[in-house]
């Protein structure tokens, strides 16, 4: 049970509502995590928006997914990591081991999101004070300064979803379930 209301259309805030129904329309079902947000027109406002420019950055969407997994994984938010696991494989048809490794937080094959991950991993444990050799490996891997600055946009688009999550305790949506890791906390 969520500590925080979980909005639905009907019941959304009138500043939240076309938000909501948006949401809900492009998933065909309304995600927990935007009922909560609605609680605040605002964060939802602002989830939405960030969103959307963090899908315009020079990241491929596999490696923005690289980002928002390894995010949740590390801020134990199973409805996030279910939700991107999800899109990660049905949507961009990732690859499973790929997942797992971002879900275990291991090394991945590919040395390039290996490098992305790990510089995830920095971003996130250091609080953006990543080392003069994290940013090395990353730059090696192929990586610019324009990524880096957009591996912290995406953590913070994941930052916001995940301590969102963890503060009402969201339920993750029967669509999510299959994808859910039963490792991390999942609220009932």
């Amino acid at each position: 049970m969520s500590r925080l209301t979980i909005h639905t259309v009907d019941t959304a805030p009138e500043a939240s509502r076309e938000r909501v129904e948006s949401a809900h329309k492009a998933n065909g079902f309304l995600p927990n995590l935007i009922g909560v947000l609605a609680n605040a027109p605002t964060a939802l406002e602002t989830y939405q928006v960030v969103g959307a420019i963090n899908g315009r950055t020079s990241l491929t969407p596999a490696e923005r997914e690289v980002v928002q997994i390894t995010a949740a994984t590390l801020n134990d938010c199973g409805f996030c990591v279910a939700g991107h696991t999800k899109l990660a494989l049905k949507k961009l048809q990732m690859p499973e081991a790929v997942i797992e490794a971002l879900r275990t937080v291991n090394a991945i094959e590919d040395p390039k999101l290996n490098a992305l991950a790990r510089f995830s991993v920095a971003i996130i444990e250091k609080k953006g004070a990543a080392s003069d050799d994290d940013l090395a490996a990353f730059r090696a891997a192929g990586y610019n300064d324009q990524q880096a600055l957009e591996v912290v946009l995406g953590v913070s688009l994941a930052t916001l979803c995940n301590y969102a999550n963890s503060l009402a305790q969201t339920p993750i949506n029967p669509e999510l379930q299959p994808f859910a890791n039963p490792a991390l906390t999942a609220f009932a």
